[in-house]
């Protein structure tokens, strides 16, 4: 399919729209008038709602979206979370059916529609305040949370933060790591590899500040595309036009008003400000905890010694603004990277061995990051081998990949115990199973540590692991599973679905 003409029938254009969509939604909205505090409280009531993903149990991995409607020590402001916490919830703001997202998202990739500068008045900008006036202070204006009681401080989670490259001036926008440290200052940690750190590095051996923008709360279509990494949007690529071919609209940007660069024109809340060259800061300056904040493979990351500061000049914002955060390990994430990789490795597979690569589920075990279910058709014995030739097409176009399964085409991927059945029936660890050492991988994964293997000779690098558990084509009449009948179950329940 083209979504060079795909239409935006959801109806969802922004933050709001997408939680008006949900609460015409059984089961996927609610909403509380208890006052919560963002410190601690905030994320640990949401871990329990729908956090999901590699949160510690109990969690639910399919809870509802969650507003708070009273935040202690904030006015007119409340705060949501969980919009992406669940496959189905995105497929409904994507009009897609959940199998299928990783395919729609390929096919955006390929028929992109950069964003556009508007000329009306944004409602980003109804109310402005400046870093310049004398009662300005982050910590007072924002809400932002602190995921545990151990964290570096309050963090904005889902902050899309966009700049541009100081030589060429193409754009790129990506989530960060961002803590807010003082009452105009916001450390962040950028993954090595990331495109903004290049512009960053860019601009501080020129000795010049870098322009950046930080919209949170905006349509949840673009909060996915924002996760695209290289090689599918190789530097230059601005991931907003992904945004804009899954509405078949331009995403709308507007000039910020203290900065020369552009924010999302519908977001709720815009921070202004300037990533300053050869400043450094220690992250848990403020607490001396040693901790950031939790991360997506369920463990708390530790606090980073010197990270690069960004100067706040302003804060824009809607009327009765809408706060966006994540519980860092929760299914959230695991959507917003994860959906984005498997549109990358549909898409490199795709063009080496067309057909052959049915479908991919970047599993929630692995944050959608480490590990991936692929569903691999086999339709001669030519193809045999193929399927491994296909894992390792995966492990290039997703560096941060740790470990890929193998499966059929009559395995349900989606379905953990239907992949451990293929495990458990299909594979055997001597022969299928294929390991390379030595490789980067994700900074997170706490394994990666020298201490942990002799493989490993420095922290982020690991054994990547593909566990081939298809059925060799020769062999494939002995393993057909048994066939029952199909009925019309509608005849028996009406209401089944």
């Amino acid at each position: 399919m083209s979504n060079s003409t795909n239409k935006n029938t959801s109806g969802v254009t922004d933050l709001r729209s997408a939680i008006e969509l949900l609460k015409t939604l059984p089961g996927e909205y609610v909403e509380t008038d208890t006052e919560v505090d963002p410190h601690a409280e905030l994320s640990g009531v949401y871990r329990y709602v729908g956090a999901g993903g590699t949160c510690q149990r109990p969690t639910r991995k399919n809870g509802p979206v969650m507003m708070f409607n009273k935040v202690k020590g904030f006015q007119d402001i409340s705060v949501a979370i969980g919009l992406n916490g669940s496959r189905k919830r995105v497929s409904h703001f994507l009009n897609c059916a959940p199998e299928k997202l990783g395919h729609l998202l390929k096919d955006s990739v390929q028929n992109p529609i950069p964003p556009v500068l508007t000329k009306d008045n944004a409602v980003c900008q109804q109310v402005v305040h400046l870093a310049s006036d004398a009662n300005f202070d982050l910590r007072k204006l924002l809400p932002a949370p602190t995921n545990t009681e151990e964290d570096a401080g309050p963090y904005i989670t889902m902050g899309l933060c966009y700049a541009s490259d100081p030589e060429t001036h193409e754009s790129d926008i990506t989530i960060h790591r961002l803590c807010v440290q003082s009452r105009d200052e916001l450390s962040m940690w950028l993954t090595p590899g990331r495109h903004i750190d290049a512009f960053r590095m860019k601009a501080e051996a020129a000795g010049k500040p870098l322009p950046i923008s930080i919209s949170i709360g905006v349509d949840p279509a673009i909060e996915i595309a924002a996760c695209f990494e290289p090689p599918t949007t190789p530097l230059g690529y601005d991931e907003l036009s992904v945004a804009g071919a899954l509405r078949g609209k331009a995403v709308e940007m507007v000039q910020c008003k203290t900065i020369n660069e552009r924010a999302i024109a519908h977001a709720e809340i815009v921070i202004e400000g300037e990533l300053l060259p050869n400043v450094r800061l220690r992250e848990d300056q403020n607490t001396n905890t040693g901790k950031a904040m939790p991360e997506f493979p369920g463990y708390t990351g530790e606090a980073k010694d010197a990270l690069p500061v960004i100067k706040v000049k302003a804060v824009t914002h809607r009327y009765n603004p809408i706060w966006r955060t994540t519980v860092g390990p929760g299914e959230e994430h695991v959507n917003m990277a994860g959906i984005p990789t498997e549109a990358s490795i549909l898409d490199m597979v795709g063009r080496a061995m067309p057909g052959k690569l049915l479908n991919v589920f970047a599993h929630s075990a692995g944050g959608g990051k480490l590990l991936a279910v692929m569903q691999f058709k086999k339709f001669s014995p030519a193809d045999e081998g193929r399927q491994r030739q296909a894992a390792l097409l995966a492990f290039s176009a997703f560096p941060e990949l740790k470990h890929v399964i193998l499966v059929d085409e009559d395995v349900d991927i989606f379905d953990s115990d239907d992949v451990l059945w293929a495990m458990q029936t299909r594979y055997q660890g001597d022969v299928d199973t294929v390991t390379i050492p030595g490789v980067r991988c994700h900074p997170l994964d706490p394994s990666q540590i020298p201490a942990y293997s002799p493989s490993i000779s420095q922290p982020g690098m690991s054994c990547k692991t593909l566990f081939d558990c298809t059925v060799p084509f020769h062999l494939k009449s002995h393993f057909e599973r048994s066939k029952f009948k199909e009925i019309d179950v509608k005849r028996f329940l009406p209401d089944f679905e």
